[in-house]
Order: structure tokens, then sequence, then C-alpha cells
């Protein structure tokens, strides 16, 4: 009997290998030109097929390692608004988001940073699915950081 269900795993090992590195393989990268002055130690997108992966940002002053001041909402709308820039270099737009990965500092920042995410996709009928939670030690001192997924 294990000898069997071993046999069919291996199978299916083999049946499958290699399937899920070929996307990987033809995955492009984007960096721009103030991330690439900064020398962050990643790129600011991949993009494979269709799909932009925007890594996570923060409200950070544009060109600079600066947190803005002003709080959670300020430090979300920039947030935002950083992830904007990256999309429009790819030429997209956060109309494109379909899903999105935020990370507090604080859990008790959650509805002012909700009312400030809100207002950013304001007149959208589809908000973007979304996953938050909680943690110590973001990049910066930030009180959040946000990762998204967008179409080109």
């Amino acid at each position: 009997m294990i000898h069997t269900l071993k046999i069919k795993i291996l199978i299916i090992l083999i049946l499958f290998s290699g399937c899920s590195t070929q996307a990987y393989n033809d995955a492009k990268y984007f960096v721009s030109e103030t991330s690439e002055e900064l020398n962050f130690p990643f790129s600011d997108a991949s993009i494979v097929d269709n799909i932009i992966y925007v890594s996570g940002q923060v409200g950070t002053k544009p060109g600079t390692r600066e947190i803005i001041e002003g709080g959670i909402s300020a430090e979300t709308t920039q947030t935002l608004n950083n992830i904007n820039m990256v999309l429009n270099d790819l030429g997209s737009n956060s109309d494109k988001i379909f899903k999105c990965l935020c990370m507090l500092e604080d859990i008790n920042d959650y509805a002012e940073m909700n009312n400030a995410y809100t207002t950013f996709f304001n007149g959208r009928n589809n908000l973007p699915s979304r996953s938050t939670f909680a943690g110590s030690g973001l990049a910066l001192g930030a009180k959040i950081e946000i990762e998204c997924w967008a179409t080109k």
C-alpha cells in the first residue's frame, strides 16, 4: 500500500516537474532610476505575463529614504501614490490594481488606514482584494508598507 502511494507521488512529481518554473524564466524586472540611485536591494516591480507585482512600498517622499510626516493617513496615501508612480512607469495605473497586501506597524491604525485607502480608491466600482496584518519593524521606520498586484 505504502509502496503504491510512493509510486503515485513520484509519477505526479515527474508529470508536473518544470511546470512552475517556465513563468519565472519569462519574468522581467523594473528598477526606476530613483531606486537605482538610492541603491535599494530589490526591484520596484517584477512583471510576469500581463501581471505587475509591485514590491512593498512605504510612504517616502519621492526620491528620498525619508518617511513623510502626518501619521498613518498621510503615509498610506503617499505609499499608494508611490505604488501608482511605479505602475505609471510601466504603462499601468492604480485602476488596474486587483490585489493589495497592507502591513501595519500597529493594528490600532487599521481604521485610519482604511479611510485613507478607501479615499485613494474612491470612484472605483470594484475595490482590489486585500489582506492586512500588523507586524513590527517595517522598512525605514514606516507605519505602513503596501505591495500590490496589477495588470498592465
